[in-house]
C-alpha cells in the first residue's frame, strides 16, 4: 500500500513537473509572438466572420428553416433511421476523454529519458491533442452558453410554435436549438484535423459535412442551426490555431502566411517508425547517454 501511494506521488510530482515546463515554453514564446502579429487579411477579420454569420443564417432562416420539418415528414423513415446511426459521432464526450486521457498519459512520462525521435513523437501527440480538447471543450461551452440564452424551439415544435419561435433565457431543454452543438464539436474537431493533417483536408470536410448535417435530418436542429454552430467551431478553431502558430507551437506560419504543422509527413514518418522499433525490440527506447545528434541541435535551434 506504501508503494502504491509512493508511487502515485511520484507519478503526480512528474506530472506538475512537466506542467511546468509547458508553462515556461508558453511564456518563452510571447516575444515570438509578437513578431508575428500580422494583420489579418480580409475575410479572416472577425468583423468580417461576422458578416459571412449572419448573411448565411439569414438565408437559411428564410430559405431552407420553413420549408425543412414538411420535407423532412415526406421523407422515408430508412433516411432518419441511417443518419442516427451516425449522428451521435458529433457529441464531445468521446473526443474529450480520448484527448483528455492521452494528455494526462503523456504528461505522467518522464520524456527526458527517451530517444530523440520518441521524444518528438510525446510532444507532438501532446501539443495536438491538447489543441483538439481546447478547440472541442471550449466551443462546446460557448454552444451551451447561446443556445439556453437565446432559446429557440426545436424542430418537433414547428407545428405549435413555428421554426422562428424564441424564448430567451427560457431553460428549457426544448428551446435550445440554435446553434447546433454537435455541429459546433464537428466542426472544432474537423478544423483542427484539417490543420494537423492537411492532405487530408478534403477528405475530413466531406465527413464533417455529413456528420453535420445529419443534425437536421434526423429532425434536431433547423439548417440554419447547423451553419451557426459550424462557423462558431470553425472560427474559434481557427484563431486557436494561428496563436499557436505564431508561437511555433505545433504550427508555424509560412513565409506566404499560411499556416502549417511543425510535424511533416517526413518527421512524422520516422517517429512512427522509431516508435514501432521499439514496439517490435529492434532498438532501445532511452537515449544514448552524451549523445548529441544533428537533429536534436536542429529542435533547439527551431525551439
Amino acid at each position: 500500500m506504501q508503494n502504491s501511494s509512493n508511487y502515485v506521488r511520484h507519478i503526480l510530482a512528474r506530472m506538475r513537473g512537466n506542467m511546468r515546463r509547458a508553462a515556461i515554453l508558453l511564456s518563452g514564446r510571447k516575444g515570438r509572438a509578437m513578431q508575428n502579429r500580422d494583420p489579418l487579411p480580409p475575410g479572416q477579420r472577425p468583423q468580417d466572420i461576422l458578416a459571412v454569420l449572419l448573411l448565411t443564417v439569414g438565408i437559411a432562416v428564410v430559405a431552407f428553416d420553413i420549408p425543412t420539418y414538411p420535407w423532412l415528414q415526406s421523407l422515408p423513415g430508412e433516411y432518419r433511421s441511417a443518419f442516427r446511426a451516425v449522428t451521435d459521432f458529433g457529441k464531445a464526450d468521446w473526443i474529450l476523454i480520448s484527448t483528455g486521457v492521452t494528455c494526462l498519459f503523456l504528461l505522467a512520462l518522464d520524456a527526458g529519458r527517451y530517444a530523440f525521435r520518441l521524444r518528438m513523437a510525446i510532444g507532438s501527440i501532446f501539443t495536438y491533442s491538447a489543441f483538439i480538447f481546447y478547440s472541442v471543450a471550449a466551443t462546446g461551452l460557448l454552444a451551451i452558453a447561446f443556445k439556453w440564452s437565446l432559446g429557440r424551439a426545436r424542430p418537433k415544435l414547428y407545428e405549435e410554435v413555428g421554426p422562428v419561435r424564441f424564448d430567451f433565457l427560457a431553460f428549457d431543454g426544448t428551446f435550445t436549438s440554435f446553434p447546433s452543438g454537435h455541429s459546433t464539436t464537428v466542426a472544432a474537431l474537423a478544423t483542427s484535423l484539417a490543420f494537423i493533417f492537411p492532405a487530408y483536408r478534403w477528405l475530413i470536410i466531406a465527413a464533417a459535412f455529413w456528420l453535420a448535417f445529419s443534425r437536421v435530418m434526423v429532425g434536431a436542429h433547423y439548417p440554419s442551426d447547423v451553419i451557426a454552430g459550424t462557423l462558431l467551431g470553425m472560427t474559434f478553431t481557427f484563431f486557436t490555431v494561428r496563436a499557436l502558430a505564431r508561437r511555433r507551437i505545433g504550427f508555424h506560419l509560412s513565409a506566404a502566411g499560411k499556416i502549417e504543422p511543425n510535424m511533416n509527413v517526413r518527421s512524422a514518418s520516422a517517429c512512427v517508425r522509431a516508435v514501432w522499433q521499439v514496439l517490435r525490440g529492434q532498438r532501445g527506447a532511452d537515449r544514448v547517454p552524451m549523445e548529441q545528434s544533428t537533429a536534436e541541435q536542429t529542435e533547439r535551434t527551431s525551439a
